[in-house]
């Protein structure tokens, strides 16, 4: 165990009393104490992310839920790397001091999903989640439970920074990409998949087309609304650009007179791309997702709607497209062997892969709050990212 900096054994954090409301500083939160088997981190840096805007926004489930049964407030933020200061007794890998990479899915190890069989930990029937299931890293210090199974100590080479990054989209990508999306990494289906193209170019789509890059893809296509987030795209390893219009998709989906899908046949010689990743979660982003795939080809769809979108059953009946879901990331191998998050880390380190140029700005905790409450008016280029908490003290490390 170490002491706290904070005499009083309060933090600061950032709160919501209710959904929707105002997201508030509170400079007297009680620092939390680890459970059996979890740790306390101070928290060194931490992503806003727009799964938060959902959450704040009364979109999530596990919320909701933890209001009900604990009561407000709430603090939100998942994407987080720290320094743990405090372990519970049965903890026995993790230690005071280490510096720890955290995954937002933290599961458990025992139901049928985490099983040898099965190896899916990011659907665990009983997973915990910072910032859903819990209070989150929006805080100077953050609770963390089954510590020894789920955080990975950060290694040498490696800034809080970039395994904050790891924490949720770019993990989430990576996963969406390579697992989910069969472009594997070591190059043995990746002849089947050519031409990857993303539609939403936030931190999420961006991470997407980085790693697609990385790992193969001879062709991505990123496409957005927005000028500026793709030519992001394009310096992380985009070969071409589509820029998109918002379109009024309720009266259904003409493709002969929506560019995104006439501009991907064109790049495609009338075929399609072989792997289509919705990363916006939006209507338009997904059927533009789902139309553009050619046949025998794979969809991902690994952003989250609000609103359910009319997807073409009949198309994707008849030409064979196999649409998967991507839920998140988990530090546990599952049974693709390609989600460890250490093996991550290692990548990092090598510099296979950089989860920086992921990063748009950092920013204070107050500053953080703002871009969170204003996500759904604007949409940062990448990862805004809280490096300082309190009186402007930046926390790398």
């Amino acid at each position: 165990m170490t002491s706290f900096c904070n005499k009083d054994n309060r933090m600061i954090g950032a709160v919501y009393e209710s959904f929707n409301d105002r997201i508030k500083i509170s400079e007297s939160l009680p620092i939390p104490r680890p459970s059996r088997d979890g740790v306390v981190v101070k928290v060194m840096a931490t992503g806003v992310c727009r799964s938060d805007w959902h959450g704040w926004r009364g979109h999530d489930d596990d919320i909701k839920h933890f209001i009900e049964k604990f009561g407000p407030p709430f603090v939100p933020g998942h994407e987080a790397s720290g320094v743990v200061v405090e372990v519970g007794p049965a903890v026995r890998k993790i230690r005071v001091g280490d510096r720890v990479a955290i995954p937002f899915i933290l599961s458990c190890g025992k139901c049928r999903e985490c099983g040898d069989h099965r190896r899916r930990p990011t659907v665990c029937e009983d997973q915990h989640q910072p910032g859903f299931t819990m209070w989150g890293s929006f805080a100077e210090y953050c609770a963390l439970t089954r510590a020894d199974r789920n955080l990975k100590i950060i290694p040498d080479g490696v800034s809080m920074i970039e395994a904050a990054a790891l924490g949720c989209r770019f993990t989430t990508a990576y996963r969406a990409v390579l697992q989910q999306g069969q472009l594997c990494e070591d190059g043995n289906r990746s002849s089947n998949h050519k031409t990857v193209a993303v539609f939403g170019c936030g931190g999420l789509g961006l991470s997407c087309i980085a790693i697609a890059a990385a790992f193969g893809a001879t062709r991505v296509v990123a496409v957005d609304v927005s000028n500026n987030a793709l030519r992001k795209a394009k310096e992380l390893g985009a070969t071409d650009i589509i820029l998109a219009t918002i379109s009024n998709t309720s009266k259904g989906y003409d493709p002969q007179n929506n560019a995104v899908y006439q501009s991907i046949m064109n790049l495609s010689d009338g075929v399609g791309a072989d792997l289509t990743i919705d990363a916006g979660g939006f209507e338009q982003t997904c059927l533009d997702a789902v139309w553009s795939c050619r046949r025998g080809g794979r969809m991902v769809q690994v952003g989250l709607p609000s609103n359910p979108p009319k997807i073409p059953m009949s198309r994707v009946a008849g030409r064979e497209i196999t649409i998967v879901g991507s839920h998140g990331f988990s530090s546990v191998e599952d049974s693709s062997g390609l989600s460890a998050l250490d093996h991550i880390l290692e990548l990092v380190k090598k510099g296979k892969l950089h989860p920086s140029k992921l990063v748009d700005r950092e920013v204070s905790l107050e500053e953080g709050v703002q871009e969170l409450m204003n996500m759904n008016k604007t949409s940062p280029l990448g990862i805004v990212m809280i490096t300082h908490f309190r009186d402007g003290i930046n926390c790398k490390l």
